[in-house]
């Protein structure tokens, strides 16, 4: 009885794949190091996973969350197939600029979801420097990738990053502004991602059939 059942436990351990044993465990150190954090620096551990707050009626947010979403798409389309034309063909030469476009989709992500910019002034940082920051990082990008730019539709994407500048903008210069509403900046951003989100995915589009054409 107990052979067989260790026979059991060691056939299931077989078919655990590396990548599960290497997620789980980088999310288990990160999440101890997250939570001694918290519990040495922060006023509560329990903060780590206050829900969002309840929309007070149906639309709050909506765009918001929705923006957030299209964030989210870029950085996922482009790490994978990122990963999948790397192993077909290492040499590709679009390679690195679909690397340094997940990088990119990636920070854009990460500031959005858990406001970088904002959380960095509690450590005397100024929002205008995180932003001069992340538009030195747009401008090293596009130095370094024009070549592979000009091979796609870069129309849109250079119509994404002018909607967002200028809604990154009146983000940054709000107060100076006669008409306070958030309209001004939120249509476009959106605007701004949902062609940002579009070009990625014609883009990862155009490279997986390309790739799979040549065989």
């Amino acid at each position: 009885m107990l052979t067989r059942l260790k026979n059991k436990i060691l056939t299931l351990l077989k078919k655990i794949s590396h990548a599960f044993v290497i997620c789980n465990s980088i999310s288990l150190f990160l999440l101890i190091l997250i939570i001694f954090y918290a519990q040495k620096f922060e006023p509560s551990v329990e903060g780590l996973f206050i829900p969002p707050p309840t929309p007070p009626y149906p639309t709050a947010a909506f765009l918001t969350h929705t923006f957030e979403i299209l964030c989210s798409i870029s950085p996922v389309i482009c790490g994978f197939t990122f990963v999948i034309l790397r192993r077909i063909n290492p040499n590709n030469s679009n390679n690195f600029f679909l690397l340094g476009s997940t990088i990119l989709t990636a920070g854009f992500l990460l500031n959005e979801i858990y406001r970088i910019h904002i959380i960095l002034q509690y450590f005397d940082i100024p929002k205008l420097t995180t932003i001069k920051t992340y538009g030195f990082i747009l401008l090293l990008y596009l130095l370094l990738f024009w070549k592979n730019l000009k091979l796609t539709p870069y129309g849109i994407i250079i119509t994404s990053f002018l909607l967002i500048i200028i809604a990154v903008l009146i983000d940054t210069f709000y107060e100076q502004f006669s008409i306070k509403s958030l309209l001004i900046e939120g249509i476009p951003k959106l605007l701004g991602m949902i062609n940002f989100t579009l070009y990625f995915c014609l883009v990862c589009y155009q490279e997986i059939i390309k790739e799979f054409s040549k065989k």
